[in-house]
């Protein structure tokens, strides 16, 4: 089994090999791709030395599995010349998410709809994919009708650029910025740029993408996205309106159950989800679960995950196992 990683120098490419070395991910040969700027850079790998290689090299080695996180551009570029080589890509920029011919993959909840005639597999965002892990099991008992979603996301979903002006600001030194304002002591209500509806593209891509991966355009979402000073994971208010009644003690059972979903619900205790409890971790964290006492049927909950690793990272190398379990790829 071979295995390529594009985009291998990245914050999240770099996570991808962590991931992978930690889930023992039966991989016989390692292809960490770059740019040309970063040909030749040595990466470790399960103890061993690798040099970075540029996507053309890669796809003469014919990977049978290539991970991307190389941003939009590369994907669109480089994802059909790896699948025209017979490479199944597993891509985490937004480039083919949408596109109706390629399947949007969160393992707990829709691996099934993966088959061999797909070669580009798009990765959700990673706000939408805490979020869809959490809907499923409710979705699948009550039905839901509307979800209205305020999320409070983590540096680290912009990039390095953006950790280093948050650490710069923190420490008073003056350097390159990935936002348009001061991040420390501050939120930003944008993520990503405004569309002609007013709201940002990151908004729409969590509406989008929900409705596409639970396969249902009956599910109303509206998202309003912050970027706020911290790392360490993504954390989302949910209310959520279904179109039957609900025990809450059920609730809590079901969320309990579901695959990759950890409850953390004591009030009383003060515990509830939180960044610093998610990061390097790979659950969705799960909390403050109540009634919306306004209106019928509708749940207020607290969703936390770390944005690098089930955000990102670790869908992409689920997606891959599930590829290798089912025999899809071989």
């Amino acid at each position: 089994m071979k295995i390529a990683v594009v985009g291998a120098t990245g914050l999240v490419g770099s996570m991808i090999l962590r991931v992978l070395e930690e889930r023992n991910f039966p991989l016989n040969e390692l292809i960490p791709v770059a740019s040309e700027r970063s040909k030749g850079k040595e990466i470790t790998f399960n103890g061993s030395k690798y040099k970075v290689v540029t996507p053309d090299e890669a796809i003469a080695l014919k990977p049978d599995i290539a991970l991307f996180s190389a941003g939009g551009a590369t994907s669109t570029e480089y994802a059909p010349k790896f699948a025209e080589a017979g490479t199944v890509v597993v891509d985490n920029s937004s480039a083919w998410r949408m596109d109706p011919d390629k399947k949007l993959v969160v393992p707990e909840v829709n691996a099934s709809v993966l088959s061999s005639d797909d070669k580009i597999i798009a990765n959700p965002n990673c706000s939408t994919i805490q979020m869809v892990v959490v809907l499923k099991p409710l979705h699948e008992k009550y039905k839901i009708k509307r979800v209205v979603v305020s999320t409070y996301q983590s540096v680290t979903g912009t990039g390095v650029k953006a950790v280093d002006q948050l650490n710069n600001e923190r420490a008073g030194i003056e350097g390159e910025k990935a936002y348009p304002y001061k991040i420390d002591l501050n939120v930003i209500p944008q993520i990503d740029v405004f569309m002609d509806n007013g709201y940002t593209k990151e908004e729409m891509k969590m509406i989008q993408e929900t409705n596409k991966i639970m396969g249902d355009d009956s599910i109303k979402v509206t998202a309003t996205t912050v970027r706020i000073p911290v790392m360490g994971g993504h954390s989302e208010s949910l209310n959520i309106e279904f179109e039957n009644d609900f025990d809450l003690a059920e609730l809590r059972g079901i969320l309990a159950k579901q695959d990759g979903v950890t409850v953390v619900d004591d009030p009383a205790n003060l515990k509830y989800p939180m960044p610093l409890d998610a990061h390097d971790k790979d659950e969705i964290l799960v909390g403050r679960i109540r009634r919306d006492e306004t209106q019928d049927n509708t749940l207020n909950l607290w969703v936390v995950a770390d944005n690098l690793r089930k955000g990102a990272a670790t869908n992409a190398v689920q997606i891959a196992e599930y590829l290798l379990k089912e025999k899809i790829v071989s």
